[in-house]
């Protein structure tokens, strides 16, 4: 069964013309100490018989960030796999100029939690932010950071950003 599910993928136009994105950094103790393939945009599940794309991508980057995301229009970037076949993801995108531009508001946030039994099979759960730290990076610099199955949202974006 393919695991459905939606983001939105936040951009901006850096002072020297450089696009960057905002990118999280995944929570928990299985990434701690990962760096490489370790960041994510605010993403996560739905049941499209119950909530469509874009409704969902809002919802999870509240959910994961605490905060909504920028009120204004957004693409749909498109809907990409994971090399397992096992999940997709549905992209949008929107201009986030001047949203979270701090580090210190990005600091403030308040990240969704999720619970784990932690250590592997010692009958404890613990709870875990579903991110520890959001941060923009320019799309060169982002690409190797992210999953690898959405690194082709980042180029789509790229695509996108050149046609205007």
């Amino acid at each position: 069964m393919v695991t459905t599910s939606a983001g939105i993928l936040l951009y901006r136009r850096d002072p020297d013309d450089t696009v960057s994105a905002l990118v999280a950094h995944m929570g928990g103790p299985l990434w701690a100490r990962k760096d490489e393939g370790a960041w994510s945009i605010p993403k996560g599940e739905f049941d499209p018989s119950q909530e469509s794309a874009r409704d969902a991508a809002v919802r999870e980057f509240r959910e994961e960030l605490g905060v909504d995301p920028p009120a204004v229009d957004d693409v749909e970037l498109g809907t990409f796999a994971y090399a397992s076949g096992r999940k997709t993801v549905t992209v949008f995108c929107r201009d986030g100029a001047g949203f979270l531009a701090s580090a210190a508001e990005r600091a403030a946030l308040v990240f969704g939690s999720f619970e784990m039994e932690w250590p592997p099979r010692s009958g404890r759960r613990q709870r875990f932010p579903e991110v520890d730290r959001v941060e923009w990076m320019p799309l060169a610099e982002a690409r190797p950071r992210m999953v690898a199955g959405q690194r082709p949202a980042l180029d789509a974006l790229d695509v996108l950003l050149r046609q205007e």
